[in-house]
């Protein structure tokens, strides 16, 4: 059975303290602060790892986005102060082959900019966290706001045209270790290649981990 990539929101009232077991994860703080291993992190950072987590939430109480990798999935819940949701939760069955890594990071783009017809090296999942943007993949379109995720398999086709706005979303992909510090994107149309290309990224984690493929 293929690993699971799991997107939480998880709401944290002031002082609450959350546990997390060992997985190989990333945590994103859309608003509040939290102290993990004695750092303080706050709107618009991240913290990434793999081994057990205590993270306890500031004096306003935190929300935060977490991805997870596990090999299955868990449960709604509340438990001693924090709203834990599920927003996607997706099996990754088109993993490349050979050492992996978790990628996390941040892709902006300035009202209405787009992202040529491209794919990427691995799956991923994505998290809008201010303006709109549209998704077109396998013929069909769809339309996201602030706070709307959604999958990509990788090896599909996909164009993404942003609003009117500025627009930014955060993602979490799982690709080959050959992509350490490097791109992923690969631009499908030849015209479009040498094209000016209007969004920007962010990163915060490249993070080897423990799972490795072989051919099937």
């Amino acid at each position: 059975m293929p690993p699971v990539l799991t997107l939480y929101e998880d709401i944290l009232g002031s002082g609450v303290v959350l546990e997390l077991p060992p997985l190989a994860r990333m945590i994103f703080i859309v608003h509040g602060s939290v102290t993990i291993a004695d750092r303080l992190l706050s709107d618009g950072e991240a913290w990434n790892g793999q081994g057990e987590l205590t993270m306890r939430a500031g004096d306003a109480g935190a929300t935060c986005w977490r991805w997870d990798l596990a090999t299955d999935d868990a449960a709604d819940r509340v438990i001693g102060g924090v709203r834990s949701r599920t927003k996607l939760s997706a099996s990754l069955a088109t993993l490349p082959q050979g050492d992996l890594l978790l990628r996390g990071d941040s892709v902006a783009f300035p009202p209405g900019g787009c992202a040529y017809l491209h794919r990427h090296q691995g799956p991923g999942t994505r998290c809008l966290l201010h303006g709109g943007i549209r998704i077109d993949t396998k013929g069909h379109s769809t339309s996201y706001g602030p706070g709307g995720a959604w999958f990509e398999s990788g090896p599909d086709p996909v164009f993404a045209q942003a609003a009117d706005a500025p627009t930014r979303f955060v993602r979490v992909m799982i690709l080959p270790m050959a992509y350490l510090a490097r791109s992923s994107v690969e631009y499908l149309n030849e015209e479009d290649k040498a094209k000016p290309k209007s969004q920007s990224y962010k990163i915060f984690v490249d993070m080897r981990i423990a799972i490795t493929t072989s051919p099937a």
